[in-house]
């Protein structure tokens, strides 16, 4: 069994497609700058996923 719901994988797999295009911006509002790495495009779709309230595990 999955540790991610459908919902979470979603989120995840937008937020990767965004770094890829360069779209994906860290920080409150954004304002933080453009996201250089694969894992901090994960972070920030399982956090997304967490507010939407998807089955995600919680952080360490």
């Amino acid at each position: 069994m999955s540790q991610y719901s459908k919902k979470a994988q979603k989120s995840v797999e937008k937020a990767i497609h965004k770094e890829k295009r360069g779209e994906l911006k860290s920080g409150p509002g954004g304002k933080g700058g453009t996201v250089k790495t694969r894992k901090q495009a994960i972070a920030i779709g399982l956090s997304e996923a967490r507010k939407k309230g998807a089955k995600v595990p919680t952080k360490d």
